[in-house]
């Protein structure tokens, strides 16, 4: 049995999630949250009747903080973190990844995220294309599906796929949004691993930010119009070579219209942003173009 894990980020509802399978060899999680969210995600695997250090396995779709700034602290209590060979250097040594981001986010880092540690190279697993991990009778199975960022890997159970943020951003049964994040964003290539996505054979997609997807053609149809839709908004600033600071509140002005013309709450519009914070989206849609010329 696949649970879901609400992490409330910034106390705000359905903008992160954890996954837990329950195996026969105990629980595996898939996602970590971000460190500051951990003390949440220990409650809430003991409401499922577990102590943190019953998970053994722990899988991360990629290495931003949102998905797995908390594998140090379950590698602290024994676990193997699973993730893509690209990832492994900064979640051995996080240096750079702790650096990069408190240029980013300045003196909310640790409001925001919590700390970032080193995870001994003996218990970081990295994974292939397509290799199978079995753990008891449970398989799981890595798909390479960059695009979103390089270090990217999506995990299917069978007829279940954990998808990171490959497949975007849904919130209930709101619109499919894009997260593009600097500094790996590359339609191209993220086009090309929802191509794998459509192929696979599986019922329901699990999305970070957040939650069960089950119309699975339908939704990457979404987030493919989006990736088109807000690459080519933001190209012509790219062009006019105006700051992307001054892009923020127009783009965000571009989002929040799309959101609203799918019904979504002021409620709802707070937590798009705290999911996917349309800034972020900015630069790394910039960056994309810079690479591009």
């Amino acid at each position: 049995m696949l649970h879901t894990i609400d992490l409330k980020f910034q106390k705000v509802d359905q903008a992160i999630a954890a996954y837990l399978f329950e195996s026969d060899e105990g629980p595996i999680l898939f996602e970590t949250g971000a460190h500051s969210t951990f003390p949440r995600l220990c409650s809430e695997v003991e409401k499922l009747g577990y102590q943190i250090e019953d998970i053994q396995h722990v899988f991360v779709t990629h290495i931003h903080l949102d998905h797995a700034g908390a594998a140090w602290a379950l590698a602290e209590h024994g676990a193997t973190i699973y993730m893509h060979p690209f990832g492994k250097k900064h979640m051995a040594d996080p240096s750079k990844l702790l650096s990069s981001a408190q240029r980013i986010y300045g003196d909310m880092m640790q409001a925001l995220w919590g700390d970032l540690k080193a995870i001994p190279e003996n218990q970081i697993r990295i994974l292939k294309h397509e290799e199978e991990v079995k753990i008891g009778k449970t398989i799981v199975k890595s798909w390479h599906t960059p695009g979103h960022a390089v270090h990217h890997i999506a995990f299917q159970l069978d007829k279940l796929l954990i998808a990171g943020d490959v497949a975007g951003v849904k919130i209930a049964n709101g619109m499919v949004v894009a997260p593009c994040p600097p500094p790996d964003i590359n339609i191209e290539d993220w086009k090309a691993s929802i191509a794998i996505l459509r192929k696979l054979d599986v019922e329901k997609i699990y999305l970070t930010h957040f939650g069960e997807v089950s119309d699975v053609q339908k939704h990457l149809d979404s987030l493919t119009f989006i990736l088109d839709d807000w690459s080519a908004f933001i190209r012509p600033y790219f062009e006019k070579n105006v700051p992307p600071q001054e892009v923020i509140a127009p783009f965000m002005q571009h989002v929040r219209g799309q959101l609203q013309a799918h019904g979504i709450s002021k409620e709802g519009l707070q937590q798009y942003e705290a999911a996917n914070p349309s800034a972020m989206s900015v630069f790394g849609l910039m960056r994309y173009w810079k690479k591009k010329t």
